[in-house]
């Protein structure tokens, strides 16, 4: 989403610029770094999805109330089009990725959450509890932009493990690309409509959930919480 000439930034670019050192630290992250090379250890891959596939229920959820709370017919429309995706092709991408990782049924079901998994969990469930679009919009934007940026910049070729490479490909895509460019103008367009403390706390949950990111990486990553 440029910047047109004459014109100002973007809210979505001044969130992020706010931001900008925990971003640019979880998009650059040695998880993803070695993701790309194909030298990630396999139980970290296996931490880490483990611990990402405990997002997929609050993550629906969270699509769930954005698509009761949007403030038109047109956005609610392209939100629940996209949860029908996430409820399909992604799912099936980790359960075939624990059946090659070897990932026990239980530990899929019902894992030990690391605390940041939990953090994360927590809020998703305020942001959708809300019923208030632009905070789902936030959390959603940061979840999906954040993905988006480290997916596009994999070096070419891409990795030959199957598992990584579908991972990177499930964020970098045309069609993933033309639903993180709507989150980002519907924030565009939402948040200047605010009073100036629901503005704040849009700005606040960015940054929450950009940390929590960044935090997300470096425990799946190293095994600590």
């Amino acid at each position: 989403m440029a910047k047109r000439q004459g014109m100002t930034e973007p809210v979505s670019e001044r969130l992020r610029a706010a931001v900008r050192e925990d971003w640019d630290a979880a998009v650059t992250h040695p998880f993803v770094r070695e993701l790309f090379a194909g030298t990630l250890p396999a139980p970290a891959l296996k931490r880490y999805l483990v611990q990402d596939y405990q997002f997929v229920d609050g993550f629906t959820a969270l699509l769930g109330a954005a698509v009761a709370c949007a403030d038109s017919a047109p956005p609610r429309m392209v939100i629940a089009r996209q949860l029908g995706i996430v409820a399909g092709e992604e799912n099936t991408y980790f359960q075939r990725a624990f059946d090659a990782l070897g990932v026990p049924g239980p530990e899929r079901a019902a894992p030990e959450l690391l605390p940041v998994t939990a953090e994360f969990n927590d809020l998703m469930n305020e942001a959708a509890s809300s019923l208030d679009y632009a905070s789902c919009l936030t959390v959603l934007t940061v979840a999906e932009w954040l993905y988006l940026d480290w997916a596009r910049q994999a070096p070419r070729p891409l990795p030959a493990d199957p598992l990584a490479r579908e991972w990177i490909e499930i964020h970098d895509n045309p069609a993933f690309g033309t639903w993180v460019e709507f989150l980002r103008g519907e924030l565009d367009r939402i948040i200047p409509q605010l009073p100036a403390a629901s503005r704040n706390r849009c700005e606040q949950a960015f940054a929450r959930a950009t940390r929590l990111e960044l935090r997300f990486f470096e425990a799946a990553y190293t095994g600590t919480p």
